[in-house]
């Protein structure tokens, strides 16, 4: 089994956000400091594998995993059926598993926790785990393992797993014996949630997991080559500060890094410091507000007018954990022509991937943004400070020119976007909201005002249809004080609502907004645009058969379901949704099929050709800057 070098662990160093916003201490190295020797139990028992990986948990602070038990993994079910600390959440698909592991961790700021068995129940895992590494979240999912004397015979239910998943996790381990499990689990979790967050698997034999050996607290984690750089070069946050002080048209280029980093309340400061325009992709809404006058909204394929035509127009771009995703520049060589870029991400791996920085900062991204506070306020000491009266000037009137907005359906049918738009109205900005995939996600994102962090998640890298509901579930369960709202789509949704069955059984009152348009909404809009409306394999059958009726589903599935076919029941719809607290809930918004995201980016094309409407371009005057 191949294991990465510690090397190759710095250059790939996937950091989380610390558990207090005031401290960079993970959950391993809090539970090694605070831990050592656990109130009225000696420092070694003899337990076995099983036990070790129970009480491991317990001294690591995972509170919740969601898993299914399995031949492999069974032994490890027996000690935490008599654990008090650690809950176990049964669900229905290991893939629910995975993304409701998620979903804690990106709700929550602590590492979610999966487990399965091995074979089948561990290659469910493959999805959500490349999920989490694309848009770096800290989870640890733990596999069972058939004996270690029978791996590589092909046995039953035996899978290569650490090997399957070594492109898509930030580390992984085979474990060869009880003893050093704490020591595994431990490093586990500090990889998992220290530098840029990343998802880790650690793979358990079934006899390591049944044979007695020492456990002892705290173990001594052993990662020599990891170091993630949490505190930027100084001088590079001078060159930095030199460029914002000098540019006429800067823009700060906010990615999902800042959430991770707990850095939105600094943001905020540096944003007011500078006068600059803020754009936050698809994994950063909520880290800047959407009613901050500063705030451009969204870039990319289906952001703003205003926020994409910002970046192309900008001389200096400010990239704060942004990755310069394919989805945010469109054509990358047409991207931001003029700008010079000063790029800042904890992973040294994401700087000049894909665009050249004229100034690359490595550091997490609260650090960063402090000290470019410090260094930019001494420029602005000296004199130096930047007028942007013509750059407002002119993306002010872009976007009032251009703003967000959709056509009521001439068929007379309700309009998606004003569905989602009146959830975000009446459930408000401290909701937690989820998405799936597709038209209804991007709705989510323009439609629904997000004024904090951690209040937007999605799966925005991979792109995994079925993410809505058992991430969700997983955010309910960790944030029990917050309404939870999965907005998903008629196909997303039937990939994973068995998760439903685990919400009403384990008492997560989520609500579900089915976005049923009878169709694979994102796929025809496609067909339509660039197909010849030769709609192949698009339609579901949601709409014309019924199939399935989602409310007589929500009831099978112990929730209570709700269905809304016309404008005038909008809201009243919502609010009896939001009536109901002691049950899961699904509203079945039945809506027209033909509506589509706007603005649109064509996939492969220049930001420039950006469309406003099917055939409508901006027309922007070539002199306006």
């Amino acid at each position: 089994m191949t294991r990465p070098t510690p090397e190759v662990l710095a250059h790939r160093a996937h950091p989380t956000p610390p558990p207090a916003a005031a401290s960079t201490a993970t959950p391993a190295t809090v539970a090694a400091e605070k831990v050592a020797k656990p109130a009225g139990r000696p420092a070694e028992e003899l337990l076995t594998g099983a036990q070790i990986l129970v009480r491991s948990f317990e001294q690591l602070g995972a509170d919740v995993v969601f898993g299914i038990p399995g031949g492999a993994i069974l032994p490890a079910y027996d000690p935490l059926f008599d654990s008090e600390a650690v809950r176990h959440i049964l669900v229905r698909h290991e893939q629910g598993a995975g993304h409701a592991a998620t979903g804690y961790a990106q709700a929550t700021g602590k590492v979610g926790v999966c487990m399965a068995t091995s074979g089948p129940g561990a290659t469910n895992l493959v999805t959500p785990i490349a999920d989490a590494y694309m848009d770096s979240v800290g989870i640890v999912a733990i596999t069972g393992q058939v004996s270690s004397a029978s791996i590589g015979t092909d046995a039953f239910q035996e899978a290569d797993i650490a090997g399957i998943t070594l492109p898509i996790t930030k580390h992984n381990y085979l474990v060869k014996s009880g003893e050093e499990l704490p020591r595994i689990l431990m490093e586990a979790f500090h990889l998992a949630s220290s530098g840029r967050p990343g998802p880790v698997l650690v793979d358990i034999p079934k006899d390591v997991l049944q044979k007695q050996t020492t456990f002892k607290w705290p173990p001594t984690m052993e990662l020599p080559g990891y170091h993630p750089t949490l505190h930027p070069h100084g001088k590079q946050i001078r060159e930095a500060a030199r460029l914002i002080t000098n540019a006429k048209r800067p823009v700060l280029y906010v990615g999902g890094g800042v959430i991770k980093a707990r850095a939105s309340e600094v943001l905020r400061k540096l944003a007011e410091l500078t006068g600059a325009p803020v754009v936050t992709t698809l994994m950063a809404r909520g880290a800047f507000p959407d009613s901050h006058p500063q705030h451009m909204g969204m870039p990319g394929m289906h952001g703003s007018v205003g926020a994409v035509y910002a970046l192309q127009k900008a001389d200096l771009l400010i990239a704060l954990g942004a990755r310069f995703d394919d989805r945010v520049t469109g054509e990358l060589a047409t991207f931001a022509p003029n700008a010079q870029v000063v790029h800042a991400d904890i992973d040294p791996a994401e700087i000049g991937k894909n665009r050249v920085a004229d100034v690359p900062i490595v550091g997490d991204a609260k650090h960063v943004i402090e000290e470019l506070i410090a260094a930019v306020t001494a420029e602005h000491n000296a004199g130096r400070k930047p007028g942007l009266t013509d750059w407002w000037a002119t993306l002010d009137d872009i976007r009032v020119r251009y703003p967000l907005g959709y056509e009521e359906p001439a068929d007379g049918t309700l309009s998606p976007q004003y569905v989602i738009e009146r959830i975000g109205a009446i459930v408000g900005p401290d909701a937690i909201y989820t998405a799936g995939v597709g038209q209804h996600q991007m709705w989510a994102a323009q439609f629904v005002k997000y004024e904090h962090p951690a209040t937007w998640l999605n799966s925005g890298g991979l792109g995994t249809m079925g993410y809505a509901v058992p991430a969700a579930m997983g955010a309910k369960v960790g944030r029990p004080d917050k309404t939870v709202w999965a907005i998903d789509g008629d196909g997303c949704f039937q990939m994973t609502n068995q998760e439903l069955a685990t919400c009403a059984l384990e008492g997560i009152p989520i609500k579900v907004a089915v976005i049923n348009n009878g169709n694979l909404g994102m796929v025809r809009q496609w067909q339509t645009l660039f197909y010849d409306e030769r709609y192949s394999n698009t339609e579901l059958g949601t709409h014309k058969h019924r199939i399935p009726d989602f409310v007589k589903l929500a009831d099978a599935l112990g929730c209570v379901g709700l269905r809304c076919e016309n404008k005038q029941d909008v809201d009243a719809t919502i609010e009896a949704a939001m009536r109901v607290t002691d049950q899961p809930v699904v509203v079945d918004f039945v809506v027209g099929k033909d509506a589509m995201v706007w603005p649109m980016v064509a996939a492969g094309t220049s930001n420039d050709e950006i469309m406003f409407a099917r055939g409508v371009a901006p027309t922007f005057d070539k002199d306006d800057i």
